[in-house]
């Protein structure tokens, strides 16, 4: 059971869907056509480049037309292994992370990409972000955790947290990167409390996995994962209180809106919204079979969503709050 759950779990991911590792056969990318409608993308971001997309076989995309056209980025080696999460650190400086222990930089926005590790046969990497000492950290499957002292440049091993060997699916900074939490398979919560140095087990107060989570400032924090659970916080992650978990539908990924309301995505193209601060989550909309795996806003302050199915026609926050949408 637990082999059947890992697996599952590792397939999921910050990010990446439960259908992230599923067998896919993808047309060849000619120079015009790029099916951005028909991919398993696992994550979004907006950069210095544009759009940058990511997923499938490897593929890294990007638009400069706010995702009205596409193109590959460059590659110094292309792997074709599933991209599970782009991080930028500001609009030029990024890395991307997935399966095969595969470790990507860019330093223009996205549009070049440079390999800085690659080790066939070892876990999925899940989730990645620095640390406030300058170190970046790298999790994922089957306790799976990479450290690099230089900026990403290089990667070597370290122990997981408490020498779990769960799968580690996110790593989350509060607003100050003083507190960070490590959410992941079977309730698995870790957190610290001087910038990742050290890491405490949070007792387990619910036994699914955790896919991603939030702090909305000081000690309040929102996590959520399988079965739709949500739970938030109000002590920095010492105890927690079930604010969800009615919707049958495992939650992936979220976007903080301006007004400070909370969207959550997830499976079936779930999307749930809370206009309290987390206190409650009501549903929003829902749409097909596939998994939605992040969500960014354009220019003109509509949503775009990756999903394990391709990009999603873009929405207005008024449009999903439609009744038709449901």
């Amino acid at each position: 059971m637990r082999v059947t759950l890992g697996i599952a779990v590792s397939l999921i991911v910050a990010v990446a869907g439960i259908f992230a590792f599923s067998h896919r056969d993808t047309p060849s990318l000619g120079p015009r056509q790029i099916p951005v409608d028909n991919m398993n993308l696992t994550s979004i971001v907006q950069t210095d480049a544009g759009l940058v997309t990511a997923g499938e076989l490897g593929h890294i995309l990007i638009s400069s037309d706010q995702g009205n056209s596409w193109q590959q980025a460059s590659l110094s080696q292309q792997r074709h292994a599933l991209i599970t999460r782009l991080h930028f650190t500001d609009d030029r400086h990024g890395l991307a992370i997935g399966h095969e222990g595969w470790i990507l930089k860019t330093e223009d926005g996205g549009r070049h990409w440079k390999e800085v590790a690659f080790n066939p046969g070892s876990e999925p990497l899940l989730s990645i972000n620095r640390l406030p000492s300058g170190v970046w950290m790298a999790i994922g499957a089957f306790g799976q955790a990479l450290v690099s002292n230089d900026n990403g440049n290089s990667w070597s091993s370290m122990p997981p947290p408490n020498g779990t060997d769960w799968h580690l699916n996110n790593l989350l900074p509060s607003k100050d990167h003083t507190t960070w939490l490590i959410v992941g398979e079977a309730g698995t919560l870790f957190r610290s409390t001087d910038g990742g140095q050290s890491w405490e087990t949070i007792p387990e107060f619910y036994n699914g996995s955790f896919y991603g989570g939030l702090n909305l400032g000081g000690d309040t924090w929102v996590v959520y994962g399988m079965r739709g659970n949500i739970f938030r916080s109000v002590d920095n992650g010492q105890s927690w209180e079930s604010v969800g978990g009615d919707l049958q539908a495992s939650l992936f990924t979220h976007s903080v809106l301006d007004n400070g309301d909370i969207l959550l995505g997830g499976q079936g193209g779930v999307l749930l919204l809370s206009e309290d601060q987390g206190r409650s989550f009501r549903f929003l909309h829902k749409s097909g079979r596939m998994s939605v795996t992040d969500i960014t806003r354009l220019d003109d302050d509509r949503l775009l969503l990756s999903s394990d199915a391709g990009l999603l026609p873009p929405l207005s926050l008024d449009q999903l709050k439609q009744p038709s949408g449901a």
